[in-house]
This record gives structure tokens, sequence and C-alpha cells, in this order.
């Protein structure tokens, strides 16, 4: 009797029809569940997700680099990659609360980029002009971007879940070997966080010893004051106010001679020009008190140049290539503007030449929050090269938080806070306006058409 052939086994009908399931999963434009829970797993586990469905936007090939490049810096970044039509209503708040972690958000809808934010990795002001520099790009030229310059502003770490091993049935020799791998990089490694920190160390007394020179200059012209006022305590005339008012200039003096004295970092000058204002306003009483004037109202010093000591009014000005706002003036400075005249600038040097502070760097930050103290700097310097600076919390990091700290809500970047966090950073459209960027989002223009001062 003729035997009949067998065509297949069971086991090989079983493996055909696994790969079958798998290549269909794999195949490019498949359907996947692109439900909220999907992304916020997916975002714990790994800071980029590509959904099946826009696999063609961006390859898997592209989507491993960022998210290396995401994890390599130790950063709360997470990127999501999603098809067009995706509801994108409340997106942003849904993600964040699925994924459960504070960070930056960034999601790719079709071809519009929408981002949130806990405070504490990134003001929304940062955010903003973050996702405005990046519009009109293609994907991948778009997410590279925006991750390169999210990283080098943003706070916080990544979440320890990034690093943890999901799953079971990893093999003995697997952890030796792993272990063999940290154990023989840890020199290695230990030696470039020495060579990053003492880099950074030099970074930061290069940037004071650029403040020390301009803070010197500060407590010398203080000091000609108090000699120009030629006050003496027994003098006709003087009496207990006029000599309290002496006092706190002399004893301002010298704690600002002593604490630049003392100052190992750019963050310990705010102290010292803190006390230099009080010493100034103390003269500028005194100086009432003897003439029989109306002692004057405790304001900031003059914005231009806070040598120039108290102002005296608030005056309209532009900066080049900025917007209108008040600053605190000098009665000197006022009449200069109100003549179409140019104020007296305070200039410092750089490397490109002598430019007013507020043009000259991040490193002026603690000179001017001495001086202008926490509530007035925002307005002050919004639009200007320092402004912008101040507004990352990469600055706060580096030279002190200047006129306001970063963070909120209890949690730093990277911590798992759940459905606990401010909403106010991952409104519908992440606060950008139609489509993920419009205008009138950015404060009556104040960080719009290249609006960050200097030429």
């Amino acid at each position: 009797m003729k035997a009949v052939p067998r065509t297949r086994s069971l086991p090989a009908l079983l493996l055909a029809v696994l790969a079958l399931a798998v290549l269909a999963a794999l195949a490019p434009g498949a359907s996947a569940a692109t439900g909220v829970s999907t992304i916020g797993e997916a975002l714990r586990k790994s800071p980029v997700y590509v959904d099946p469905a826009a696999s063609g936007q961006l390859s898997a090939a592209d989507a491993d680099a960022l998210a290396h490049r995401i994890k390599d810096a130790n950063k709360p970044l997470f990127v999501a990659v999603l098809p067009a039509g995706t509801p994108t209503e409340g997106l942003l708040g849904k993600v964040r609360t699925a994924a459960g972690v504070t960070g930056l958000y960034a999601l790719r809808v079709g071809d519009r980029l929408y981002a949130g934010s806990d405070p504490s990795v990134m003001p929304t002001t940062a955010r903003r002009n973050l996702v405005a520099s990046v519009q009109g790009e293609d994907t991948k030229a778009q997410l590279t971007d925006f991750t390169d310059r999210a990283l080098a502003n943003m706070g916080g770490r990544a979440p320890a879940s990034w690093g943890t091993v999901h799953g079971e049935g990893v093999s003995t020799t697997a952890l030796i070997v792993a272990g063999a791998v940290v154990v023989a990089g840890g020199a290695g490694a230990y030696a470039l966080v020495r060579r990053g920190r003492r880099r950074h160390e030099e970074e930061q007394r290069a940037a004071l010893e650029r403040l020390r020179v301009v803070v010197d200059e500060d407590i010398t012209a203080f000091g000609e004051e108090l000699d120009r006022l030629d006050f003496h305590p027994a003098e006709p005339g003087a009496d207990d106010a006029m000599r309290a008012d002496y006092e706190r200039a002399l004893d301002a003096y010298e704690n600002a001679k002593r604490r630049m004295a003392e100052a190992s970092r750019p963050e310990d000058v705010r102290p010292v020009t803190e006390a230099l204002e009080d010493g100034r306003f103390s003269l500028t009483v005194l100086a009432a008190r003897r003439a029989g004037r109306p002692l004057p109202e405790r304001r900031p010093p003059c914005f231009f140049d806070p040598r120039h000591g108290p102002s005296v009014a608030d005056a309209t000005w532009i900066p080049p290539g900025g917007s209108s706002r008040e600053v605190p003036v000098c009665a000197a400075d006022a009449t200069r503007l109100a003549d179409g005249r140019d104020p007296v600038v305070r200039e410092v040097d750089t490397a490109y030449g002598r430019r007013p502070y507020w043009d000259a760097g991040p490193a002026y930050g603690p000179w001017a929050g001495g001086y202008f103290g926490g509530g007035i700097l925002p307005g002050l310097l919004v639009g200007t090269l320092l402004g912008s600076a101040m507004a990352t919390p990469s600055y706060a990091a580096d030279y002190g938080s200047g006129y306001g700290d970063f963070g909120g809500g209890g949690y730093e970047g990277g911590d798992v806070s759940g459905a606990d966090f401010d909403p106010g950073g991952f409104g519908d459209d992440g606060g950008f306006g139609d489509g993920g960027f419009g205008g009138g989002d950015f404060g009556g223009g104040d960080f719009g058409g290249g609006d960050f001062g200097g030429n």
C-alpha cells in the first residue's frame, strides 16, 4: 500500500503561524493600539516610543539613536511619534498621567509637534521657545534638534524605570558578563566624572573672576560715595537717625568687601550686591535728612547702572530688537530718555568687546539678582540674552536661582508622581495654540520675532 506523505508537522504549522503573526505586527503601517495607556507604559520603559502606524515617520534605527542620546544625558525627556488623526484634545495631560513621571514630554502627531513639561524640569517660556525653534522641520530633524536643545536646558534626571530589566530569564552568564563590564568600566567612568567636575569648577572660577572685576568696581564706587558724603557723626545738626543711616551704610560697605573676598562661586555674588544696594539706599536717606528733604521711598536701583543709586521713577525703554517695558531709572537717565537720548548704560567686558550687562552672559545673573531682587527681574530682562539664559533650569544649577526657583509640586524631574502634577504645563495644545504653535502665545510679542536682545 502506497504511503500518504505528511505535508507538515504540527510544530511546523505552529511556527509558521507565529512567524506570520510577527511579520504582521512588524509590517510598516500596521495598525496598533494607540491608547494612552500603551503610550504611557512604553515611555516608562524607554524615552522614545514610535507607534507602528507612524513608523514611516521615524525609523527604528533613528528612534534607537534618539533614545540612546536621551539616556546618555540622564534627563527625563519623553518623545512619542503618533500617526496623523490621533485625537490631540487633552492628549499631553493624559500621556503625562499614564506615564506618571515628572519630565518634559514631546508628541509628534502627524506633522505637528506638541510639548508639555513639569515646571521643575522646564519652565513654560523656555519650552515654548524650544518648540518655536524647531518648527517646519521633518520628523527626524525636528525631534533630533528638539532633543539636543532640550537636553542642554532642562533639569531633572532619567527615571529609574529606564534602567530596569523587564521580564525574567536573564542567565547567570549574562549577569557575570555585565558585572565584569561594569567593573572594567568603573575606573574609566570615574575618570570621566572627575574630568567633568574639574571642567565645571574651572568654568565656575572663570565666571567668578569676570564678576569680580565688575563687583570690585561697584564696591570702589560705593566707597567713593561714602567719602564724598563727608558725614561726621559728631557734626552740628547730626541726630541719632542720621548716625544710624551712616552706620548702616558703613556696615553694608564692610559686608560687601568681606563677602566678595570669601566668594567661591558665581552665586556668592548676589549677597554682595544686595549689601551694596542696601547701603546706597541708606546714603540716600541720610542725604535727605541732612538737606531737610522728605525721605525717599524704597525703590530698586537704576536699571541701566545700579551705581547711579536708587531709581526715582519708571520709564519706558525698548532694547535693540526687543519689546517695550517699564524700567526703574535714576533722575539723570529719566531726563535723557525724555529728551530722546540714550541712557548711560553699565557695560562690561566680553569676548566680543564691551557690552551692556544684560547682553554679557548668564554669569551676571547673580550680580543683577542682588540689586533687583526676585520680583521685578523677569519683566526687566525679558527678551535679553541674560533673561533668556536665566529662564532655563540649567542656569539655576550653574549660577544660582537668579530671580526665581524652578520646581513645584515637590517632585524633581524623573520622579514618579503619578497623576500628582500641575496640569498647567500639559494643556490640550501644550500651551501653543492651534497645532502646537501659534501667534499670540508669547505674551504680547515678548519672545517673538527674534526678540532676544542684542545685535
